[in-house]
């Protein structure tokens, strides 16, 4: 099995951190070039605790404008998209208490993200090494979060949260937004 066919069976359902390590790992890199514009993000699910975290709450993708100017958050209200800028402080408390997954409190995240808003770039790209390969790699502006990037195909890449305060990588999928 080549390893876009194990991407696809793993995008479909849940895999084990070590399993999504070794998918990752098999990836090419990317360049910065090919990070520029809107994508779309979804889950790429690990049995990490964020699992479905971030679509449970809204969360569109990331969009990369320049090397200097990324928005590492955008959500939707399913009307519009709207850039976020989360507080460390706010960043740490949802990161290490449980928010409930479920579609009905939809409305409410909306509401309170909303409060976060924010048309300023919160994050820079750079080419970093990570795993033994050099990509790019979103960085946070005041977060130690990096997120490095592999490439599945033309219009898809891996991601994977590397976040200072957890042991266990954050998976997710971002797609080209036309």
């Amino acid at each position: 099995m080549n390893t876009l066919e194990k991407f696809q069976i793993t995008r479909q359902g849940k895999t084990s951190t070590d399993e999504a390590l070794k998918l990752f790992d098999e990836l090419d890199t990317v360049d910065l070039k090919f990070m520029m514009g809107r994508w779309k993000g979804s889950g790429f699910h690990t049995n990490h605790p964020m699992d479905g975290l971030l679509e449970t709450i809204g969360w569109y993708g990331k969009e990369f404008v320049s090397a200097d100017s990324v928005h590492p958050l955008l959500f939707s209200d399913g009307n519009k998209i709207f850039k976020v800028d989360l507080n460390p402080t706010a960043t740490n408390l949802g990161l290490n208490i449980s928010i409930p997954k479920n579609d009905a409190l939809k409305p409410f995240y909306s509401l309170t993200l909303k409060m976060f808003k924010t048309e300023e770039s919160k994050a820079r790209v750079r080419m970093m090494e990570h795993r033994g390969k050099v990509s790019a790699t979103m960085i946070y502006d005041y977060l130690p979060i990096n997120d490095i990037f592999r490439k599945v195909n033309e219009n898809t890449v891996l991601g994977l949260m590397d976040f200072k305060a957890m042991q266990q990588p954050f998976f997710f999928v971002l797609d080209r937004s036309i």
